[in-house]
């Protein structure tokens, strides 16, 4: 699915890079990985992994690096355990010779404890679309990052679809819009928004928690069976995505009324359940397949050469690009910092200025072997969550792929601004943080 032809946008002309010696360099660039490949959570963990890792690869094999320095990356595995992703962090943080120059926790737990760290080691944080949702103001968080969309504007996006497919906001009233959620910080991010947008649009929100890992769920489903929600949001992970697909499917719930956050929108969630999956609804800001430029770059300079992390077959599947996406913007940031000091042997202080002045338009998506792949994405000092825009796609069963069904709609900022600028003041006062000047 090429998202360009649902955007319509028109690609510009290819961007002019800054060029850079070409020869080799003994300095290496340190990208290190929080990976995830065992526990409840490993199966959609290592996509994600396999993903993020194949296009640092690829970037070493077809071009040498980033601008002629190659790439360090260093995993450390937390099986998504926030203990263990601390301690992971801290062993990896001083890695020689550039140190960490940015980390990506995948995971909303690690994210929170590593926030107040971020400054202090000077080691930018990427928490794309997760983690903490007020990270998206600059002027309080200058080390965070989660654009490209924060799980806040995602849940007032989804309710824009609902709302579509009810004739408009008007015939939100009265409805019944269940959240089905993973019982943890990740799970528990979206709450707020859908009780602020239930008091604007007027219908009745209820939050059914699920503990972990997920495997227990008749009572929940029990529940919607007797009190029949109109529609059915789920932020889950992992093996709680199958089993609430697969209880759904036994109560008949519709699974078109059933839409999960996008980390519950992978191939993973939906083939356990086989045909009865059909229908079924996620978040996305990006498109599932393999049939990109960059994909074919990764099988000729990785999978080719036997240097992959996974399955060939599994290239393009929706976490596994998910981890791709996440590498391409890393990397671009690093490109950036290298841009504005001049110099390709960057530290986190300068990847963190890579990061705010990052601009990854129609044009260098087009280059990158992404066009229509996802959005362009600009992040100022201010905005740390970059275009906030989230579409729906949607699972067919017999095709066995994921397709877009929706407009990307635009987050309701006046529902999410007021909510990010209370956070984030919250925070500020009470971690004696002063806001700085964008």
């Amino acid at each position: 699915m090429n998202l360009r032809k649902l955007t319509g946008v028109t690609i510009a002309a290819v961007l002019a890079l800054p060029m850079f010696a070409s020869g080799a360099s003994a300095y290496e660039l340190v990208i290190p990985s929080l990976d995830y490949r065992t526990g409840a959570y490993g199966p959609n963990g290592i996509p994600v992994a396999n993903g993020y890792t194949d296009y640092l690869t690829m970037l070493n094999e077809r071009d040498g690096g980033i601008n002629g320095v190659k790439i360090k990356n260093v995993t450390c595995e937390t099986g998504y355990n926030t203990k263990k992703g601390v301690e992971c962090y801290e062993k990896i943080k001083n890695t020689p010779p550039s140190g960490a120059l940015v980390v990506q926790p995948l995971s909303t737990g690690i994210t929170y404890q590593l926030i107040p760290k971020a400054a202090v080691d000077e080691v930018p944080i990427f928490s794309m679309g997760y983690g903490r949702t007020s990270a998206a103001n600059g002027k309080v968080f200058p080390w965070v990052f989660n654009f490209p969309a924060t799980y806040w504007s995602q849940a007032t996006a989804l309710v824009q679809y609902i709302a579509d497919q009810e004739g408009g906001f008007d015939g939100l009233k009265g409805k019944k819009i269940y959240l089905v959620y993973h019982n943890s910080a990740y799970g528990k991010e979206p709450i707020r928004t859908l009780e602020a947008m239930a008091d604007k649009f007027g219908y009745e929100f209820r939050g059914l928690p699920v503990d972990h890992p997920g495997q227990e769920q008749k009572a929940t489903w029990l529940q919607i069976r007797k009190e029949k929600p109109d529609w059915v949001l789920m932020w889950g992970w992992g093996v709680m995505n199958q089993v609430a697909i697969k209880e759904a499917a036994s109560i008949r719930y519709p699974m078109d009324h059933f839409i999960g956050v996008w980390w519950s929108g992978s191939e993973n969630d939906v083939m356990p359940a086989g045909d009865a999956a059909d229908g079924y609804l996620s978040g996305a800001f990006h498109a599932g397949g393999g049939g990109f430029p960059v994909h074919d770059d990764i099988r000729k300079h990785v999978y080719d050469k036997g240097l992959g992390k996974g399955d060939r077959d599994r290239i393009g599947e929706v976490l596994y690009n998910r981890g791709m996406v996440g590498a391409m913007w890393t990397t671009e940031a690093i490109r950036k910092a290298m841009e504005i000091h001049g110099t390709t042997e960057v530290t986190g202080k300068h990847v963190r200025d890579g990061f705010e002045a990052l601009d990854v338009d129609e044009a260098r998506l087009e280059e990158l072997g992404l066009g229509g792949f996802t959005y362009p994405v600009k992040i100022t000092c201010e905005n740390h969550e970059g275009p906030g825009k989230v579409a729906v796609q949607q699972w067919d069963a017999k095709a066995k792929q994921w397709n877009i069904v929706s407009k990307f709609y635009e987050p309701l900022r006046d529902v999410t601004g007021p909510l990010i600028e209370a956070d984030s003041a919250a925070y500020a006062a009470e971690n004696n943080v002063t806001p700085r000047d964008c």
